[in-house]
């Protein structure tokens, strides 16, 4: 009968755990900034439907799936050395497991998260926190590294959009200007902006320099 109950339990947390599948990966791997910086590229050439979403959200998958490879192989030798473990090292609690099978992603996110970004969640931490669970919290906990690893990853990808943004936004000021400078007044800069900002990232092949260049970035 304990079994039975054990079972149904372990059977909701795997449910539960599966669900929350989605935002791991959204928070905890290089999805994050590699979306954001495509989004705002999209943005900065004009085009607000090109490439598409979905197209957007792939490209940062696929390049999320490169990345993380390593990471991912690491966590399912884990998962799978758990099968294997003695009979006696089964009944450790399941949590235990997770944190265990968790570890190569915490690992990756202490990386690639800011310390000093982590250490403004530790003195959060230790002000909203119960004082017995602050007095025990490190910069390296998972509570602390998830957001402080968010974080990093929003400010160094909004800073490399930025770096983006600079020579879209000079086409765009020259353009104005000629047309100005021309007498055309009524035609709309973007008419000629948009078709010669793409025109110049195909040639440089931004793409794949961009893509290579965020991949990289997790050297």
């Amino acid at each position: 009968m304990l079994n039975s109950q054990y079972d149904v339990v372990s059977f909701a947390v795997l449910i539960a755990g599966l669900s929350l599948i989605p935002l791991l990966i959204m928070t905890s791997t290089s999805f994050l900034k590699i979306s954001l910086v495509l989004v705002v590229l999209r943005n900065a050439i004009g085009v607000q439907q090109m490439p598409p979403t979905m197209a957007i959200y792939g490209m940062a998958l696929v390049m999320t799936a490169f990345i993380m490879a390593p990471t991912a192989q690491e966590v399912a030798k884990r998962a799978a050395n758990i099968e294997h473990r003695p009979s006696a090292s089964r009944t450790t609690p399941m949590l235990e497991h997770a944190q265990d099978v968790f570890e190569p992603i915490r690992q990756f996110m202490i990386r690639f998260s800011r310390p000093e970004q982590r250490d403004v969640f530790l003195d959060a931490a230790k002000k909203l926190w119960p004082k017995e669970i602050a007095d025990e919290a490190k910069p390296t906990d998972t509570m602390i590294v998830f957001p402080a690893f968010v974080v990093s990853e929003l400010q160094t990808g909004y800073e490399i959009g930025f770096l983006i943004y600079i020579p879209f936004v000079v086409i765009d000021l020259l353009i104005a200007n000629l047309l100005m400078a021309m007498g055309m007044q009524q035609v709309s800069p973007q008419t000629i902006t948009v078709p010669l900002k793409i025109l110049l990232f195909t040639l440089v092949e931004g793409w794949g320099k961009l893509l290579h260049a965020l991949a990289m970035s997790y050297v």
